[in-house]
């Protein structure tokens, strides 16, 4: 399986709220950096905890609408696009970084302003 796989398998899970799967392809000691750059979630007991209440971290109506998968070497960059209640149409990017086909690193890179107006 591919990094890209790993990745796109992760979305999916993401999507049916199947967090225990999606949790399986991190290390313990991962790193989770949320858009804006300053929230920094370490561990995988704590970003499993926090994929509960991921309906109060994302923007109301928040909906994926498109992934692209771009994978190097032990990376891979998802180009998201998306919607909410209120943004008609954006972008965000995601970048995981792996080690030995597990993700050690998940970092989002948006537009703070837009993201902050979503709320």
């Amino acid at each position: 399986m591919s990094l890209s796989d790993i990745v796109q398998n992760g979305w999916n899970a993401l999507g049916r709220g199947e967090f225990d799967l999606l949790v399986s392809d991190y290390t313990d000691d991962m790193v989770f950096i949320m858009p804006g750059q300053t929230d920094i979630l370490e561990g995988k007991e704590g970003f499993r905890i926090a994929l509960d209440n991921v309906g109060e971290i994302l923007p109301l109506g928040f909906e994926i609408t498109e992934l692209r998968q771009i994978e190097g070497i032990n990376e891979v960059v998802t180009i998201l696009e998306w919607k909410s209640q209120k943004i008609e149409s954006s972008q965000l990017v995601v970048l995981f970084k792996f080690k030995n086909k597990k993700i050690y690193e998940e970092r989002w890179f948006v537009d703070t302003e837009q993201w902050k107006s979503a709320f």
